[in-house]
């Protein structure tokens, strides 16, 4: 995701990184090595990740001393205060995707763009289909298809969305392994979930069941992970013509300025 940025020709100012904890310090370090003059607004809604993304996310304080950007960690993003907003890996684990959609909406300027990543509906086909062979519930939500995504931001009030996926196949050498890094990358959202918790038997079951039918020829076990990057831009506001117009102050100031642009 951080590649397709060589292609897009806004400087932002500003950009702002949601859920950098859990979408991943390594991509927060090259988007900033990227724009390093940028200041940067940290979202995460969780007090603890919160904490843990400034200690490792703060510039020390002889870069600071030095003039380097200021990095501004918070719950959200204030409106219309960023030109770029990135976010991986976390739009499939909210629980109302257009509502978090739209406080994105808010956040960027106009004519901000969104970077985006989630997976996609062909992710863990194998656990599925395994889960499914033993009578259990889907050890996992329903993740949306790519187009979804994108009639969803539409109706967010963005513009232009360009959708595109990839799909990558992850190796592990024991089923402990895999468990271990499937639980870090988040929980079973899927309103049919086992609704208790299980013993250990049922996880004897589980990693026994692992071996004999993820396993390939080398040995190790392989997941599928359907990757959906998505991009989209924010438009300056249309104001609908009537008897009476209601247009919000942020709205007014962007129509202001977009009358203020040369024109062609």
């Amino acid at each position: 995701m951080e590649e397709r940025l060589q292609w897009i020709r806004l400087q932002p100012r500003a950009w702002a990184d949601w859920a950098p904890v859990r979408g991943g310090l390594e991509a927060h370090a090259r988007v900033a090595q990227r724009y390093p003059r940028a200041e940067c607004f940290v979202a995460e809604e969780q007090a603890g990740r919160r904490q843990a993304a400034g200690a490792a996310l703060s510039p020390p304080w002889w870069k600071r001393w030095r003039g380097a950007p200021a990095v501004r960690h918070a719950a959200g993003v204030p409106d219309a205060a960023v030109q770029m907003l990135w976010s991986n890996m976390a739009l499939h684990l909210a629980a109302d995707p257009r509502a978090l959609m739209a406080r994105w909406h808010r956040a960027l300027a106009v004519d901000g763009f969104l970077m985006f990543s989630c997976l996609g509906p062909d992710s863990l086909r194998e656990l599925r289909d395994l889960y499914r062979g033993l009578g259990w519930p889907p050890p996992a939500s329903e993740f949306t298809d790519m187009h979804d995504w994108g009639d969803m931001l539409v109706h967010a009030g963005f513009a232009e969305p360009v959708m595109d996926m990839e799909r990558l196949t992850l190796t592990w050498e024991t089923p402990q392994r895999l468990l271990a890094e499937l639980r870090e990358l988040g929980a079973n959202l899927h309103p049919g979930r086992f609704p208790a918790l299980r013993g250990r038997a049922w996880r004897g079951r589980l990693e026994q069941a692992l071996a004999g039918r993820l396993a390939g020829p080398d040995g190790r076990l392989s997941l599928t992970f359907e990757i959906i990057y998505g991009h989209a831009l924010k438009p300056a506001p249309r104001v609908r013509v009537g008897a009476e117009s209601a247009v919000s102050l942020q709205d007014m100031k962007a129509l202001l300025q977009a009358d203020k642009r040369p024109r062609d």
